[in-house]
């Protein structure tokens, strides 16, 4: 329901709020230019990674994993960028859009559960039945597996098979790569802050827009 705030589910979320901290150190792993397609490794310096200073104004990696690294480890960094942001800018549409929509029906009329009977946020989780979660794990592995899979012989990212966008102008490629690089960035951040208020506030972002009371 619309403004319904949920029971706190502190081990969790503590879980999640991990995870998300883990997906989020990835926004400041260092990222390779795309190359041409090929899956033999060519040398490259970090500070001529496209988006490795867009923030920071300068190479950022304190933990050092751009030490000594290679081309292949390199381009495993940016896969797992991108990947991480894309799943990020779905998380963060769909931990708002619980708040504001919801579905019409049952969830599970086995386990007797109605879309209108989970609440929004992270309360979602102990709300939906395990062999929903089953499916949407396996789901997820499907995609993952066969349909959306990074190939070595592809660019970063270049996942799908058909229906997908590809750009032959340099210029506008980077320009394209570099926005999805950043909107992918602030949507690990974004999430990953939504949960973290939920657990000190036992409320959603939209909850808390709503009382007037947002937490920082």
């Amino acid at each position: 329901g619309i403004g319904r705030v949920p029971e706190r589910v502190p081990h969790t979320r503590g879980l999640l709020v991990a995870l998300a901290l883990v997906a989020g150190a990835s926004a400041f792993a260092p990222v390779v230019k795309p190359t041409a397609r090929s899956s033999v490794a060519v040398s490259a310096a970090v500070e001529d990674m496209l988006g490795a200073d867009v923030e920071t104004a300068g190479v950022w990696d304190p933990f050092g994993y751009s030490t000594n690294a290679d081309a292949a480890t390199l381009k495993r960094y940016r896969c797992v960028e991108i990947k991480h942001g894309r799943i990020a800018q779905i998380a963060t549409i769909g931990y708002i859009m619980g708040d504001v929509w919801t579905f019409p029906g049952y969830l599970s009329k086995a386990a007797d559960v109605k879309f209108s009977d989970v609440p929004a946020g992270m309360g979602a989780l102990q709300a939906v039945p395990v062999a929903g979660w089953a499916q949407i794990f396996l789901f997820a592995g499907l995609l993952e597996t066969k349909f959306f899979k990074q190939d070595d012989d592809k660019e970063p990212g270049d996942l799908a098979k058909f229906n997908w966008v590809r750009y032959d102008d340099k210029e506008l490629k980077e320009r394209k790569l570099l926005s999805e690089i950043k909107n992918g960035r602030l949507a690990m951040m974004a999430i990953m802050g939504m949960m973290v208020q939920e657990q000190v506030t036992g409320m959603t972002t939209i909850a808390q827009l709503k009382s007037g009371a947002l937490s920082p």
